[in-house]
C-alpha cells in the first residue's frame, strides 16, 4: 500500500489510466520525456506548487530528463529549461562559457529565488542617461545569465544593416548560489559590478573594477578602438571636420561614465488595426551626427518619431518628426519631382495653410473664454474645418487602400543630400509633417516643414527643406521583449517624461 503523502487528499499518487486502445487518459501516463516539454511552457512561480502535486512531478523537476543533460553541454542552455533541469557543472552558452564547482547544485528554485525573482524589475527595455546621446539597452534572460545588451547601430551610412549588440554586464548564481553582478565594459574580460534597482521604473549600474577599462596604450588607444567600433573607421578616413570634432565630442563625453549609468524603462508603442504600417524602432541618416535610434508611433491622424538617441544639436527623447496624416501631399511627375523648388513650394503651400488653422483656433479659443457670440465662424470658417476633417479611421483606412496599389514612383530632388542614396524608388504616400533642428546644446529649437515619405513597411523617409537634405529611416527587425507598455496611457506617459530627461 502506498503511503499517505502531502499532494493527494488520500496521499497515494493517482494511477495512470488508459483506453481501451492503449492510448493514455490520465497525464501522469505521459513518458517523462514529453511531461518535460509541457512543463517548459509554465511560469517559474507555478513549478514549485506543481513538484508537490505527486511524486512523479516532483522527481521530474528536481532530476529533468537525463538525456537532455549531454544537449546541455553541446548546444546552450535555453531560458525554459531554468526551472525544469540541474545545471551540469560545466555548462556552455553562446559567447560566454561558465564553469561552476562540481559541489555546486544549482536547482531551478534557486535560479528563480536567488536570480531571477530578485532582478525580475530590470527585464526589458531601457534608456541610459548619457546626456543628450541616450541609447537602447535590452535586458534579458539568456541559459543561466542575466544580460543587459546595449543595441548600437550599424556603422554610418549602411541603414539598412542589422544592429550591432554589445554587453554592458551580467548577472549570475556563483558559489554557494549567489547572484553576483559583472561589468562586461572595457577589453579585458569580466570584473565585479553592482545593480542598484533604485524603483520599478529605474536602476543603476556601477563599475567596481574601473581599470578594466583602460588600455595600455592610454587614451589615444582607446579613442582608436571606440572609433573602430562606433564609426567603423580610422579619424584620417573622415575628412569632413565638423563631423571629426562631433566624434571627438562624444568619446570624451560618453567615456566618462565608465559604464556607471542610470537606466529609465522605455516602452515599445503599441499598435492597432488602423495603424498605417506596424510601429516600433528604426534606425535612421542623421547627416554628420551619423546613425541614430527613433521609435514610430500613431496618436489618431499624427504620427510621432522620438529619438532614442541623439546628438548635441537634438538630444535623445525629443520629438524628432511630427507628420500630419489628415495632409496627404500628391507628388508632381516624376519629371517635375527633380526640381526642389517644385516639390517645396507644394508642402510650403501646405504649411501656410496649417499655419492659418492654427490661428483660427488659437483665435476662436480665445473668444470662447471671452464669452463672445461665436454664431459666425472666426476666420475661413473653422467650425465648417472641424466638421470636416477625418478622423483616424477614415484617414487611414484610404491610405491603406491606396498604399495597396503598386504605389508610385519617386526620387530624390535635385540638390538634396542624402548620406545613403540606396532608397527604395517606389513609395506608398506622402504626407506633411515638421522635423525638429536646433543649435548646439539643443538651443533655439524650431519645427520646420518637410516631407513624409512612406516607402513600405520597413522604410520611410523625410525630406527637410530648411536644410535642403533627406534622412533614411530603416525598421530594426530584432525580436524585444518584455518591451510592451501595460496599457495605452503607460506608453504617453513615457514619451512625455523622455522630452524632460534630456531637455
Amino acid at each position: 500500500m502506498e503511503r499517505r503523502g502531502a499532494a493527494g487528499s488520500s496521499g497515494v499518487e493517482p494511477r495512470a489510466a488508459t483506453s481501451p486502445a492503449g492510448r493514455p487518459r490520465n497525464v501522469l501516463d505521459l513518458p517523462p520525456e514529453l511531461l518535460v516539454e509541457i512543463f517548459c511552457f509554465l511560469p517559474g512561480v507555478s513549478l514549485p506548487g506543481l513538484a508537490a502535486a505527486c511524486r512523479k512531478f516532483h522527481h521530474i523537476l528536481k532530476y529533468g530528463v537525463s538525456e537532455n543533460q549531454r544537449q546541455l553541454e553541446t548546444v546552450g542552455i535555453a531560458c525554459r529549461d531554468l526551472y525544469i533541469k540541474r545545471v551540469n557543472p560545466r555548462v556552455k552558452l553562446g559567447r560566454f562559457i561558465k564553469l561552476l564547482p562540481d559541489c555546486v547544485k544549482v536547482e531551478y528554485r534557486d535560479v528563480y529565488t536567488r536570480l531571477l525573482h530578485p532582478y525580475r524589475n530590470i527585464l526589458g527595455l531601457w534608456q541610459p542617461d548619457i546626456g543628450p546621446y541616450g541609447g537602447l539597452l535590452n535586458v534579458v534572460v539568456d541559459g543561466l545569465f542575466i544580460i543587459g545588451w546595449m543595441y548600437l547601430p550599424p556603422h554610418d551610412p549602411r541603414v539598412n544593416d542589422a544592429m550591432r549588440c554589445k554587453p554592458l554586464f551580467r548577472i549570475h548564481l556563483w558559489e554557494k548560489n549567489k547572484a553576483e553582478v559583472e561589468c562586461m565594459y572595457g577589453h579585458k574580460g569580466s570584473h565585479k559590478g553592482d545593480i542598484q534597482i533604485v524603483k520599478t521604473d529605474e536602476f543603476s549600474t556601477k563599475c567596481n573594477q574601473t581599470d578594466f577599462h583602460r588600455m595600455s596604450g592610454g587614451r589615444q588607444e582607446e579613442f582608436r578602438t571606440w572609433l573602430a567600433e562606433e564609426w567603423g573607421r580610422t579619424l584620417e578616413d573622415i575628412f569632413h571636420e565638423h563631423m571629426q570634432e562631433l566624434i571627438l565630442m562624444k568619446f570624451i563625453y560618453t567615456s566618462q561614465y565608465d559604464n556607471c549609468l542610470t537606466y529609465r524603462r522605455i516602452y515599445l508603442p503599441p499598435s492597432s488595426p488602423e495603424d498605417l504600417i506596424p510601429p516600433g524602432l528604426f534606425k535612421g541618416t542623421y547627416g554628420s551626427h551619423g546613425l541614430e535610434i527613433v521609435m514610430l508611433s500613431f496618436h489618431g491622424t499624427h504620427i510621432k518619431v522620438t529619438k532614442i538617441t541623439g546628438d548635441p544639436n537634438v538630444p535623445a527623447g525629443q520629438l524628432t518628426l511630427h507628420i500630419d496624416m489628415t495632409r496627404r501631399v500628391q507628388l508632381p511627375d516624376i519629371e517635375h519631382l527633380q526640381n526642389f523648388d517644385k516639390l517645396s513650394r507644394i508642402v510650403l503651400e501646405i504649411h501656410q495653410q496649417v499655419q492659418c488653422d492654427q490661428q483660427n483656433r488659437e483665435h476662436w479659443h480665445v473668444n470662447t473664454q471671452q464669452n463672445v457670440d461665436r454664431s459666425q465662424p472666426v476666420c475661413n470658417g473653422v467650425e465648417e474645418q472641424k466638421d470636416q476633417q477625418p478622423n483616424a479611421t477614415e484617414v487611414n483606412t484610404k491610405s491603406n487602400e491606396e498604399g495597396a496599389t503598386a504605389g508610385e514612383p519617386f526620387v530624390l530632388p535635385m540638390g538634396v543630400m542624402a548620406r545613403n542614396e540606396v532608397y527604395p524608388r517606389i513609395c506608398r504616400a506622402c504626407f506633411y509633417g515638421t522635423g525638429l533642428i536646433a543649435g548646439h546644446g539643443f538651443t533655439s529649437p524650431e519645427r520646420t516643414p518637410g516631407l513624409f515619405i512612406l516607402f513600405n513597411e520597413q522604410c520611410f523617409g523625410f525630406i527637410w527643406l530648411d536644410l535642403k537634405s533627406f534622412s533614411l529611416y530603416s525598421r530594426i527587425e530584432d525580436l524585444l521583449k518584455n518591451a510592451q507598455a501595460p496599457f495605452r496611457e503607460a506608453f504617453e506617459l513615457m514619451l512625455k517624461n523622455m522630452q524632460s530627461w534630456t531637455s
